[in-house]
Parts: C-alpha cells; sequence; structure tokens
C-alpha cells in the first residue's frame, strides 16, 4: 500500500481503504482461484496494482467516460482503475469464469460500485465503449480488430476515443503496423522501481487506426468534433475531460 501512496498521495480516505484491503483479498481469493501466480503474489502492489495505475499518470479520466477492459483476468488494470476513478464506469470481461469470480467478490468486499462483469469473448461483445483498456499479451492491432465494434464513434473526452494497453519489451515490431499513430509513455518516466524499466503505456487513437483496417471507410467512424488531433506525439501528460 505504501508503493500507492508514494506516486498518489492525494487518496480519499475510502480510496486508501479500498487499495489497502486487495493485499489481504487477492491473497485470500488466488488460493482458491489461481489469476495471479502464486510465486507473484507478494508482489502484488508493484506488479499488478500499481502497473495497472500506469494508465492513471498518463490519462484522468472524465466523469462518465465507460471503458471495457477485455481479458480483465483478476481484474487488472480495471479494479485498480476503478478504485481511482468512481465516477467511471469500468466493464470487466473475460472467457474464464471462475476469473471473474475474482472480481466479483473483491469488488464487492471493497464497495466498488462503478464496475460491471461479463463472461465472454471479446469477438461476441457488441456494447460500445468510449476506450477499451488491456494488459494481455495479444499484438495490439491483432486486439484492435476485435475491439474496433466497441469502440463508439460518439466523442464525448479531449482524447479520441481507442485502444489502451500495457506492454513490455520491444515493441518495434509488434507497433510496425501503426507506429505513425501510436502513442507511447515509458512508465518509468512516472515509477522508479526495477520492474517498470521495460513497461509501457500504449495508445491506438480508433479514427486512425480504422485507416489502417482493410475494407474499412473510416469516415464511417469518424466523429462530428475533436478537440484534440490523434496521431501527433505528445511529450507531456495527458488529461482526458468530458466535452462540456
Amino acid at each position: 500500500m505504501d508503493e500507492i501512496l508514494k506516486y498518489f498521495p492525494e487518496l480519499s480516505d475510502i480510496q486508501q481503504e479500498q487499495f489497502g484491503r486487495l493485499g489481504a483479498l487477492y491473497k485470500e481469493w488466488n488460493a482458491r482461484i489461481n489469476v495471479i501466480s502464486r510465486k507473484d503474489i507478494d508482489n502484488l502492489y508493484i506488479h499488478h496494482v500499481l502497473h495497472s495505475l500506469a494508465i492513471a499518470k498518463v490519462y484522468a479520466f472524465g466523469e462518465g467516460t465507460r471503458i471495457m477492459d477485455l481479458g480483465t483476468g483478476g481484474g487488472f488494470p480495471a479494479i485498480p482503475l476503478a478504485i481511482m476513478f468512481p465516477k467511471v464506469h469500468f466493464h470487466l470481461v473475460d472467457r474464464i469464469a471462475k476469473k471473474l469470480r475474482v472480481c466479483e467478490e473483491v469488488s464487492k468486499a471493497i464497495g466498488l460500485k462503478n464496475i460491471t462483469i461479463q463472461h465472454n469473448r471479446g469477438e461476441d461483445i457488441q456494447e460500445q465503449f468510449d476506450f477499451v483498456v488491456s494488459r494481455g499479451v495479444m499484438p495490439m492491432m491483432d486486439l484492435f480488430e476485435i475491439v474496433q465494434k466497441n469502440i463508439s464513434k460518439e466523442e464525448q473526452n479531449i482524447v479520441a476515443n481507442g485502444l489502451i494497453c500495457l506492454k513490455g519489451g520491444d515493441l518495434h515490431d509488434e507497433l510496425a503496423r501503426c507506429a505513425d499513430i501510436v502513442d507511447i509513455f515509458s512508465i518509468a518516466d512516472y515509477f522508479d522501481e526495477t520492474f517498470f524499466e521495460t513497461k509501457k503505456v500504449v495508445y491506438l487513437p480508433a479514427v486512425e487506426a480504422l485507416k489502417l483496417m482493410p475494407s474499412t471507410n473510416p469516415k464511417a467512424f469518424m466523429p462530428k468534433r475533436i478537440k484534440q488531433s490523434v496521431g501527433k506525439k505528445r511529450k507531456n501528460n495527458l488529461s482526458i475531460a468530458r466535452k462540456r
């Protein structure tokens, strides 16, 4: 828990309590249903909770934003982000039902009211969201092919709707196809633990990614108004705020 307060000292008392309870809850449920490597459970706060919150260092989601976490596993990054952004709705999806049981029990125990859970494959989800987040290993553009139907063309944030992934290692080959439109943020710029040295937050704007897809007309997706251009490399933190 100290690792969270180190980087997010402004947390409310309720948020501190919720984050503080995650350690015991995940140890309890992970002993029943393995969602985190048992060798890694003692690193929960750095390797899983803080890693998920790297997205919050780059983006401050506005009230009413809707986000799907595809392949959520034990609830990462959605549950830590749901604590951080109590006025943002998170929809957790995974094809393995027992993992979602852990998400349900943990979120219920800490009183999260801003999440929903669905047992399904990404290919079969039809609901739309402002953003899709993922910590999975699927290549970025392969994942976008699945979730493009789930990203709403109705813009309500400064930054265009799109896909936000937590990635690690050498991304040169994986991102070659979309290199000109992705924004890549090194997590080591925000957290000083060695675990994050090769970890990244990668943002892919849907309106630009659609232009790279075969047989797709990007004009069909183009929102009426985009306040900020996408595809442009940004050096500073971005804040996602609702349009007024």
